[in-house]
């Protein structure tokens, strides 16, 4: 029965210098693997991969986008896999910002 209503909803993509947001109408019901592949977005970003690529709804993350069903209005957001673990980034930052605090009490011991 619901089947037969169509709802607007959003997918959104974005590179460092180019982003796209489609507009799109699907099924009521359709889940966000649906209105991503009917979007045509893969097409205008080959790196998509919809079988593996983590998507939310305006930033919160989905488990699955398969089974995730659409509410009208809402936005797919197709999150690019990370170069680098979070981790690993706050480890090197903490160690260089220890090491710049190091060299700067040495070179105001080395000036007195």
């Amino acid at each position: 029965m619901g089947q037969d209503k169509l709802i607007t909803v959003e997918v959104a993509f974005a590179l460092p210098g180019k982003q796209a947001i489609i507009p799109l109408k699907v099924n009521d019901g359709a889940s966000a693997y649906e209105a991503v592949i009917r979007s045509g977005i893969c097409e205008q970003f080959p790196q998509i991969d919809p079988e593996k690529d983590n998507m939310g709804i305006f930033g919160k993350a989905i488990r699955d986008p398969k089974t995730h069903i659409l509410k009208a209005g809402e936005r797919v957001e197709i999150y690019r896999p990370l170069l680098v673990d979070p981790k690993v980034s706050r480890a090197k930052r903490a160690e260089k910002a220890k090491l710049e605090k190091t060299q700067s009490k040495e070179e105001a011991s080395s000036e007195s």
